[in-house]
């Protein structure tokens, strides 16, 4: 299913020509909101400026969810719950963003790099393109091979164009979220594709409104669009800088206009961006380096926390849209969300996850005759483990790939039915044997059972479950979908009760400090408010995510602000749902 829109360009006939000769090798240029008319340019300092009083983290409280104590959670119906999934699904990143300048191929390798970026979103995919001064774009609910085919690309010609695959929580009565968004104004048209989460989105639309905008959509993106459009400052980019000086929280954009690309990342740096260059001289941006490998683009270098670069036919501009605080680039992304065989945040996933293996066989050592992990993701993180242990590792669990969204299962009930569909373990490996599972995170703990449960079921003697990760006790407010911090389970229980409720014979999880230690002096520059509940920009106009939250594209709320399939349940419901599940 795929919807389309085409734009119109406008003549910039009101703008005057600006130019502003900077080497993209080069530090970017610094200047302060204050002076967007007449901008006063300062080279970018080669080290960050210290974190600001108004940016410093809150004090982590002694509770295992801090947040609590410093965001109000409403009022909630006490009689009232959702049902939950019967899958404990891994924390979801919300997209995956693609920008391509100068290449007469744009629409298709904007296509292969989404592919690559499938894994950052699987409910949407959109692709804009510019050709002849028009803005054209088609987007579309599901994965880039359902959203887009031969006809659709031939209808995208130019050679310039961005693109977004998403994660949506609604299916196709989210299709108005879909991005790239375009919209027009009196300068032209704008077209724009966000990886994040405004945490200051609703303050930010309510002046909006008040001022007369009118929203077609619930993402938090539509906001920077119209803050762009009421904008005067000059020349454009400048436009983009005045918008997102009001921004609060994590970014990671690209923007597509009749003549330029630009690519902006927030000052914390949260979500990555890389630029590369392909042979014939086109600039791509990506989410992640595996997308540049795709489309034969080198890698060149990341797109700096609160830099924007912009790219036209006289080159690349590098600037920066304010003084640095310290960088909080997020932990997770080497820890789950991106391909091992990215770069991110300048260093190899691939390595970071061995390490951590590496890490967990030494602090948690295990007598074992096999070490298996939980597909895939748990895969390079299980090979540090054997590696350092001095065991084999054996495939253990074979991950079906074929899994679609929904199932017909039989009348006579299938115990761990949807764990079956998804993993089938391997008796020839575990019986008899006392096996080291290795797993990258844990949320709900629900999947984890299940698992330990096939494992034990297939004769194996012991499972000792090893996690490449801390205990997840806090929500993401950042851009990645969480359960809320009452559905994560050790936000709920210690280490030892969590080991009797997934029913293991030992388990451990990467101590925070070990992960800190290995990234040495940049270990500072991580977000790890997942783990620790202290976050780098407090979300004070978001309520604390209860059972059945979602966030999509910054729209925080209940699932019944979503058109959509959700029934509510009573309590005693969500309860029975639980221990069922269990």
């Amino acid at each position: 299913m795929a919807a389309s829109s085409n734009f119109s360009s406008i003549s910039r006939s009101g703008e005057k020509p600006y130019s502003l000769s900077v080497n993209p090798s080069k530090a970017p240029v610094c200047f302060s909101p204050k002076t967007l008319q007449k901008p006063s340019f300062v080279h970018r300092p080669s080290s960050f400026q210290p974190l600001s009083q108004a940016h410093k983290p809150a004090v982590v409280l002694s509770s295992k969810n801090p947040i609590a104590g410093v965001v109000s959670a409403g009022n909630a119906d006490p009689d009232s719950g959702f049902v939950l999934s019967d899958h404990d699904e891994k924390p979801r990143e919300e997209c995956g963003v693609v920008g391509i300048f100068g290449d007469p191929e744009a629409s298709r390798l904007c296509y292969l790099a989404l592919h690559a970026l499938q894994h950052r979103g699987q409910e949407g995919a959109g692709i804009v393109t510019v050709n002849n001064n028009v803005l054209q774009s088609i987007t579309g609910v599901g994965l880039v091979s359902d959203v887009f085919n031969q006809s659709k690309l031939e209808q995208l010609p130019g050679d310039s164009a961005i693109g977004h695959v998403r994660y949506s929580t609604a299916g196709s009565s989210m299709l108005k979220n879909v991005q790239p968004f375009v919209a027009g104004y009196r300068f032209g048209s704008v077209g724009v594709a966000h990886n994040g989460n405004l945490v200051n989105y609703r303050s930010l639309r309510a002046k909006l409104e008040d001022s007369g905008s009118i929203f077609n959509t619930s993402s938090d993106t539509e906001v920077v669009l119209h803050l762009i459009a009421i904008s005067k400052a000059r020349p454009f980019f400048l436009r983009i800088v005045d918008a997102c000086e009001q921004l609060q929280g994590a970014y990671s954009m690209v923007f597509l206009t009749e003549d330029k690309l630009v690519a902006v990342r927030d000052p914390y740096g949260f979500r990555p961006l890389v630029m590369g260059r392909r042979s014939n001289g086109a600039v791509v941006f990506a989410s992640e380096t595996c997308a540049l490998d795709l489309i034969e683009a080198t890698y060149e270098r990341e797109v700096y926390p609160g830099e924007v670069l912009v790219v036209d036919k006289d080159g690349v501009q590098s600037l920066c849209l304010m003084p640095h605080p310290e960088p909080k680039k997020c932990i997770f992304e080497h820890i789950y969300f991106s391909m091992p065989n990215s770069v991110v945040f300048g260093k190899s996933v691939y390595e970071s996850r061995r390490a951590f293996g590496e890490i967990l066989a030494t602090e948690a050592p295990v007598d074992c005759d096999v070490v298996i992990a939980v597909p895939d993701s748990g895969v390079v993180a299980a090979l540090g483990f054997a590696a350092k242990a001095g065991v084999a590792f054996q495939q253990g669990l074979i991950r079906s790939h074929y899994v679609g969204r929904t199932f017909i299962e039989p009348s006579q009930k299938i115990r761990d039915f949807g764990v079956k569909l998804k993993l089938s373990p391997v008796r020839a490996v575990l019986e008899g044997k006392r096996v080291v599972v290795v797993d990258d995170s844990i949320v709900r703990g629900t999947t984890s059972s299940k698992i330990v449960r096939l494992i034990k079921e297939s004769g194996a003697k012991e499972v000792h479950m090893r996690i490449a990760s801390p205990p997840i006790i806090a929500s993401c407010y950042y851009g990645v979908d969480t359960p809320s911090p009452e559905e994560l389970i050790s936000n709920r229980m210690s280490v030892e009760e969590i080991r009797e409720f997934i029913g293991c014979d030992s388990l451990a999880f990467l101590p925070i400090n070990s992960m800190k230690k290995l990234y040495d002096e940049e270990a500072p520059n991580y977000c790890y408010a997942c783990f620790t509940g202290n976050y780098p920009v407090l979300p004070t106009e978001l309520k604390v995510k209860r059972v059945g939250d979602f966030v999509d594209d910054g729209l925080n709320g209940s699932i019944e602000s979503i058109d959509g399939g959700w029934v509510q349940a009573s309590r005693n419901q969500v309860a029975q749902k639980v221990a069922s599940s269990s």
